[in-house]
């Protein structure tokens, strides 16, 4: 079974979870998360292909935005909110509430 490495809350960092979000594909995932509690990577993949939604997916984790949890061959995913509202007090809904109420961002030509 495979395991994910998540940053500790200490340890995120603002100029990674900008990073994370400059892609206008993960912008789209992360608005995707913000509706839902969890979701699969096929869930939130926009359409993507798979090694496109992968890397992805892994900029995320590496930043700290989602957490992966493997559930027998399922990947769900989630906002790590409350830890990123411990680290960064508002910065997450200031986000949120603006791509919440934009269109999806990068919705497959």
């Amino acid at each position: 079974m495979r395991t994910y490495n998540h940053p500790a809350a200490e340890d995120l960092t603002l100029g990674r979870l900008f990073h994370a979000l400059s892609d206008p594909a993960r912008l789209d995932i992360v608005r995707r998360l913000a509706l839902v509690d969890e979701a699969t990577c096929g869930e939130l993949d926009g359409g993507r292909p798979k090694s496109s939604v992968s890397h992805h997916f892994r900029i995320l984790r590496e930043a700290g935005l989602v957490r992966t949890r493997v559930a027998g061959t399922v990947h769900q995913n989630s906002l790590r909110r409350a830890e990123l509202d411990a680290r960064f007090p508002g910065l997450m809904q200031a986000i949120l509430e603006q791509i919440v109420r934009e269109p999806a961002l990068s919705e497959p030509a």
